[in-house]
């Protein structure tokens, strides 16, 4: 009787983590794979993200305005404990951490209160769309920028 005690508390503790895995793992925003693009003008900002493995998902971003390359960014979006960290490496700025704050299955949103700006980033996919933002206070003032990306090519144009 103990032993079979034993075995359905085993079975009910690994149903939940594998639960847990589930529902706050990376697979979560898998939506963000692929190769994402605004373009207004000669102003080009791109988005590349990999597909989940491993509980990682990695991104490369790239502002141009005609043949110069204005910014550029790389993001670590990985598992840690029950949440999402999105690790942001921009040009020219110290790398910053967001934690996720909302997981849905078409939203993703991260929050850092510490960072000076932005001290959220968020993404929402929208059919074949996917709407990016950055938000919070700067100098006493909030503030957000949006970005509206359409599905582009990974190829080398």
């Amino acid at each position: 009787m103990m032993r079979m005690a034993i075995v359905i508390a085993i079975v009910l503790m690994a149903s939940r983590i594998a639960g847990a895995a589930t529902t706050n793992g990376i697979e979560r925003v898998a939506w963000l794979h692929g190769c994402w693009e605004s373009v207004s003008g000669d102003r080009i900002i791109e988005e590349q993200w990999t597909a989940p493995r491993a509980g990682t998902m990695l991104e490369a971003g790239r502002t141009v305005s005609g043949a110069t390359l204005v910014e550029y960014e790389f993001v670590v979006l990985r598992e840690r404990d029950d949440r999402l960290a999105y690790l942001a490496h921009p040009s020219g700025q110290p790398a910053a951490e967001f934690l996720s704050i909302i997981v849905e299955p078409n939203r993703v949103v991260f929050e850092n209160q510490g960072h000076d700006f932005p001290q959220r980033v968020g993404y929402q996919r929208n059919g074949a769309m996917l709407d990016a933002w950055i938000e919070g206070a700067q100098g006493g003032t909030n503030r957000r920028v949006d970005f509206h990306y359409e599905r582009g090519s990974c190829q080398a144009q």
